[in-house]
């Protein structure tokens, strides 16, 4: 009974000066009923990153000021470092053959280059997808690396993995997004795959599982993929291995 007793008071002094926002039993609400601001879009962001909440098209606005704070704040650094470390940990942790067809398969927007500078002046994925303005965006070349995924691309390359870019950008951007990728620390590949015109109202799901099938069918082996997307990870000849970077963004299928 004492130790009980000794128990609780521990407890009860531990959670002393803790915020009713955190306290784990009040998801919806503080001490008086009142409703505690960015809750229920943290539980929609746990959603989307589960894959739970699926083809959806645009962040909640409500969630606008939410996801502007997670995005430039330093959880979602913090996310992405766990992402990334986990990735190199495995990656150390494999026994390569030495025949140079072992490949690490990296997705580019939102996972190798980050569009941040873009969806802040944007909404942060509450304004609907505007193709104009972000391929605009996308041709100055200007978008900065994900540090974290630029970290696991260098331990990749000094392990004698051979990194290849597969995203749903399109052909006539191969230009500057070699560029864009070489300014930010992404020197070297072995295959840029663009998304050609042949796979136009076909899904990422559907085009990143063929282009890996070619790849798989070349001779190589996919040891990794990472992507910030589902669709980047899903599909058939996913790899050895996947790894999903956090992106409340918006949502590819």
């Amino acid at each position: 009974m004492w130790a009980l007793l000794i128990f609780v008071a521990t407890i009860q002094g531990s959670l002393a000066g803790i915020p009713h926002e955190i306290h784990i039993l009040r998801p919806q609400s503080g001490a008086t009923g009142e409703r505690v601001h960015g809750l229920s879009c943290l539980s929609w962001r746990l959603g989307v990153e589960t894959n739970n909440i699926k083809n959806w098209d645009t962040v909640p606005r409500e969630c606008e000021g939410y996801v502007g704070h997670y995005m430039l704040g330093h959880q979602y650094r913090e996310d992405s470092k766990v992402v990334a470390r986990e990735a190199v940990l495995y990656a150390r942790s494999l026994r390569l053959a030495g025949d140079g067809k072992d490949v690490w398969v990296f997705d580019i927007d939102e996972t190798s280059l980050s569009n941040l500078p873009y969806y802040a002046k944007h909404g942060f994925g509450v304004e609907p997808y505007n193709a104009t303005s972000f391929n605009q965006w996308v041709l100055k070349g200007k978008a900065p690396a994900l540090p974290e995924t630029l970290k696991l691309y260098q331990e990749v390359l000094k392990l004698g993995i051979k990194p290849i870019f597969l995203t749903g950008r399109s052909e006539d951007q191969r230009k500057i997004t070699s560029s864009n990728l070489r300014n930010a620390g992404f020197h070297k590949w072995e295959m840029l795959i663009l998304k050609g015109s042949d796979y136009s109202g076909t899904t990422a799901v559907v085009y990143k599982s063929n282009d890996r099938r070619k790849v798989v069918e070349s001779g190589y082996r996919i040891i990794g993929n990472i992507g910030d997307q589902w669709s980047d990870v899903l599909g058939t000849q996913a790899g050895n291995r996947t790894f999903k970077l956090p992106d409340p963004l918006y949502y590819i299928s």
